[in-house]
């Protein structure tokens, strides 16, 4: 059985380790665009960009793993089509033939518009270990850095320039900051921690055109007329599924690759993981942008290509770190009505509730909160909102 991954991220390298696991005797090619191997991406723009973590703890696993578990890792290789009736991908490496295929493309960001100013040097997006060695000298101390969104790539980006001594700015179009996918509860909080630590923050306020003097950013207009001058500019204005290949070999696409409850796309051959996917959920079509996602997706596929399968159950949490916050998110808040805010300095958290059902958790430096409410939910159970406002209910008494 020959096995090709194309993407070699958190998804792609799960599923291959996983299908090594399960299949001895398959012939697993895990084909990467970067050069590196597989390595870490939340780290990037916060422990790794601060000096906290060098390189080589970045990797996913060690030098030799990817050798001794016989599979053939491809770095620095480029796909440029998939071939689906010869069941083969062309690459700037040669062709690889599959009896099955898995895309792992994950995500891009999304860039500014060149006719707005988006061309300019001096223009920094967070995705990949280039991206944040191509950035890092930008932070030298006492420079002005704007940054455009206010979601949670944005304002950690936020948090690590002002830890090395930059000044700030965030503008985010919308009323406000985390407004796609928290509630004004939590925006609220984030937004007092960051004034608080000398952030600028603009809410309610497009940014019109990025300005620049020589082909280098030097600032941005916004739309009620004032201009911001800056050094450089982050970019934090979201993400897209890395769609293209799968869109040229004819595979649906419908908010990223869409797929099955195992993870099959239109093509039976062919299979999608991680942050590019779209799946059937108890919710509808939906997709998911996390580590834990990419790694569980990925242990689900490889398992069912080893006969081993069952549909993939998601089970949705995320973590952001800010200063000396980390903030852990269980769940999805889509739907709901009502907040309901637990407060036992230093932890906070808020909990997501449609009617009397618990939906989600936001957990401020409250890993309890978090465990319990991830637990509860996954278990598909709900907590009474007044114990869980009550300060003193030990939580562990809601399971």
């Amino acid at each position: 059985m020959d096995v090709v991954i194309v993407g070699a991220g958190q998804a792609g390298a799960a599923a291959a380790a996983k299908l090594r696991s399960l299949s001895p005797e398959a012939k697993i090619t895990l084909l990467g665009a970067e050069p590196q191997a597989p390595y870490q991406r939340p780290p990037l723009s916060k422990a790794y960009l601060l000096g906290e973590l060098p390189l080589e703890r970045l990797m996913l696993r060690a030098p030799d793993f990817w050798e001794a578990q016989k599979i053939d890792l491809r770095t620095g290789v480029e796909v440029t089509s998939i071939d689906r009736a010869a069941r083969a991908v062309e690459t700037s490496a040669g062709r690889f033939s599959y009896d099955h295929l898995i895309l792992a493309t994950g995500s891009r960001p999304r860039l500014w518009p060149a006719d707005l100013g988006g061309d300019l040097s001096g223009i920094c997006a967070v995705r990949t270990l280039a991206d944040v060695d191509a950035m890092a000298p930008e932070y030298i101390e006492g420079r002005h850095v704007l940054i455009l969104g206010g979601g949670y790539i944005g304002l950690e980006a936020a948090a690590v320039a002002r830890k090395k001594g930059l000044r700030v700015t965030l503008a985010e179009a919308a009323p406000r900051i985390l407004q796609r996918v928290a509630a004004p509860e939590t925006s609220d909080w984030f937004r007092a921690l960051h004034q608080a630590r000398g952030v600028e923050i603009i809410e309610g306020t497009p940014v019109a055109r990025l300005t620049g003097t020589n082909g280098r950013v030097s600032g941005a207009e916004l739309s009620d007329g004032r201009h911001i001058a800056c050094d450089f500019v982050i970019l934090g204005i979201g993400i897209l599924p890395e769609t293209a290949l799968a869109e040229a070999a004819g595979l649906v696409i419908d908010n990223g690759i869409a797929t099955d409850a195992r993870g099959r796309t239109s093509d039976p051959a062919i299979r999608a993981i991680g942050d590019c996917a779209s799946f059937p959920s108890a919710r509808g079509r939906i997709r998911l942008e996390s580590v834990p996602h990419a790694i569980d997706m990925g242990d689900c596929v490889a398992a069912d290509i080893a006969g081993q399968g069952a549909d993939y159950q998601p089970k949705p949490w995320f973590w952001s770190d800010q200063y000396e916050v980390k903030l852990q998110i269980a769940g999805l808040n889509t739907g709901y009505d009502r907040v309901v805010i637990r407060e036992t300095p230093p932890a906070r958290s808020h909990w997501y509730y449609q009617g009397d059902r618990l939906l989600a958790v936001d957990a401020m430096n409250d890993p309890r909160a978090f465990m319990i409410a991830r637990r509860l939910i996954e278990a598909g159970r709900s907590a009474d909102p007044a114990l869980v406002a009550d300060p003193a209910t030990d939580l562990k008494a809601l399971m």
